[in-house]
């Protein structure tokens, strides 16, 4: 005869995301990216000519590579994925690029005909471009903050993801005036025209203009989403955008408009100050983000989430590169990538316990930093 038998709770089957929206969705957004660069390189060559763009891209690459580069020092202490610096960098150079291209000359052709031949430049470059330019290029920030607000921590995050956009931006729009001017200078004889006078300009001179403009849509981003009132999180990005559209307009009239003295009044005066401001920002940011961690580190070791021997491990960018290195060293690469995994999950854990934490986030993130570890060691062990 059989005992009483007893019934276990079933598990309800495990929701998995549709494969149109895993699959499908990157895979036709990665596509329309790739269509807009395709056309704008082929207007591109259109108008200059195919020897120009090749000049063009190769000028446009070093400021581009610089820019770049400060944007992924910034964004050191809790890196964002890949995926999405990588996709913020490609609708800035490719959409939003193409966007502001066919509106900023439809309005420079509306410009002409109600004004006059020849202001509608003017009328694009003072009011269309602006409008339009900061609008697209903070199009990422946006999107991220909306819908992977996991992934936006604060200011510094606000500031990569629209700071790269506009690098894109600005990268595409460097090789069209860098191949225009060889096309219609060449080299130039120095200071005065063709190409070496452009990449001075652009290139020396003024590489962050178009991150700097849409790194102040950054910062409003950034603030929106630390506060916890609904009508700041719209009204501080609209105020952002204003700022950043205001900032583009006196940039641009002071070339158009202005000549040489206003151009140089212009970047002295409120450039310059600003890009310093900027940098100061950034930088109490970052050392703002190291206090969040190594705050965050003790009580991460009394949970026995991570071990008290690493705590000064993690509470320095130096010792976390050293880290890594020695990993890789030690037990190879994939090693050395658990490690950052962990080093990542970590820093992501301590933000998150920083604000209101999610009960789910916050376990996924733990079992993260967990199994990375147990990997990392796993390595370790296996290579030692």
């Amino acid at each position: 005869m059989s005992g009483p038998t007893t019934s276990r709770p079933v598990k309800p089957p495990r929701r998995h995301t549709p494969r149109r929206i895993t699959v499908l969705l990157p895979i036709v957004v990665l596509t329309g990216v790739a269509l807009c660069g395709l056309l704008v390189l082929g207007l591109a060559t259109v108008r200059v000519g195919v020897l120009a763009v090749v000049i063009g891209v190769i000028a446009a690459v070093v400021p581009v590579a610089v820019v770049t580069a400060a944007f992924l020092w910034i964004d050191r202490w809790e890196p964002e994925p890949a995926k999405l610096l990588l996709l913020s960098f490609l609708w800035g150079a490719c959409v939003a690029t193409l966007s502001a291209l066919l509106i900023n000359d439809t309005a420079a052709t509306v410009g002409d005909l109600l004004l006059g031949s020849g202001q509608g430049s003017k009328v694009s470059a003072i009011v269309s471009a602006p409008l339009v330019e900061e609008l697209m290029k903070a199009v990422p920030a946006v999107v991220i903050l909306w819908r992977r607000s996991h992934e936006f921590d604060g200011v510094v995050d606000g500031i990569v993801y629209a700071g790269l956009s506009a690098a894109g931006f600005a990268f595409t729009e460097n090789v069209y005036y860098f191949g225009r001017a060889f096309a219609e200078q060449g080299f130039g004889d120095g200071l005065s025209s063709g190409v070496i006078a452009a990449f001075i300009l652009r290139g020396v001179l003024s590489p962050f203009a178009h991150p700097l403009f849409s790194v102040l849509i950054g910062i409003g981003l950034g603030v929106a989403a630390q506060t916890g009132s609904r009508r700041l999180k719209v009204l501080l990005p609209l105020i952002a955008y204003v700022g950043a559209v205001c900032l583009h307009a006196l940039w641009n009239a002071s070339s158009v408009l202005g000549g040489a003295e206003a151009f140089l009044n212009v970047y002295f005066l409120i450039m310059v100050p600003m890009f310093v401001g900027v940098v100061m920002l950034v930088l109490w940011q970052r050392r703002r983000e190291q206090r969040v961690v190594s705050d965050a580190l003790p009580e991460l070791a009394s949970a026995g989430i991570i071990a008290r021997s690493e705590i000064d491990l993690l509470a320095d960018l130096k010792e976390r590169r050293r880290w890594r290195e020695m990993a890789r060293k030690q037990s190879g690469r994939a090693a050395a990538n658990a490690v950052a995994e962990y080093q990542n999950g970590v820093t992501e854990l301590a933000f998150l316990r920083r604000r209101s934490p999610s009960e789910s986030r916050e376990r996924e993130l733990t079992e993260i930093v967990r199994s990375s570890r147990a990997e990392a060691v796993r390595l370790a062990t296996a290579n030692g």
